[in-house]
C-alpha cells in the first residue's frame, strides 16, 4: 500500500426546490369571466375554486392562481399572459417565492 488514508465517505446534500406562486393581480378591466375560464384552462381549477380565487383578487387585490416549480410558474405565467393578451385584457401576473 502507498501508506495513504482516502475519505470514502460522501455527503450529498439535496435541497427540495423552492415553490413559488402564481399571482394574479386586480385591475379594474379584465372581465371576472375571463378570469374564471384562465383559472380552469391553464391552472386546472374546478369552477368552484376559480370563483374562489377570482374573489380574492376582487376582494383583496390579488389571489393564488397556483404554486408550483419555478419552471412551472414561469411557463404558467407566459401562458396566462398570452391569453389575455390575445383577448385585449391587461392581466397581470407575478411570481412569489413561498
Amino acid at each position: 500500500m502507498s501508506g495513504f488514508d482516502v475519505d470514502t465517505e460522501v455527503t450529498i446534500g439535496l435541497k427540495e426546490p423552492s415553490m413559488y406562486s402564481v399571482i394574479l393581480l386586480n385591475d379594474n378591466y379584465t372581465p371576472m369571466d375571463f378570469v374564471i375560464q384562465l383559472l380552469v384552462q391553464v391552472f386546472g381549477h374546478t369552477e368552484e375554486s376559480a370563483m374562489a380565487v377570482t374573489m380574492a383578487v376582487h376582494n383583496n387585490g390579488k389571489g393564488a392562481a397556483g404554486v408550483y416549480s419555478y419552471e412551472i410558474a414561469q411557463q404558467k405565467q407566459i401562458d396566462a399572459k398570452t391569453a389575455a393578451e390575445q383577448f385585449g385584457h391587461p392581466l397581470r401576473l407575478v411570481l412569489e417565492e413561498n
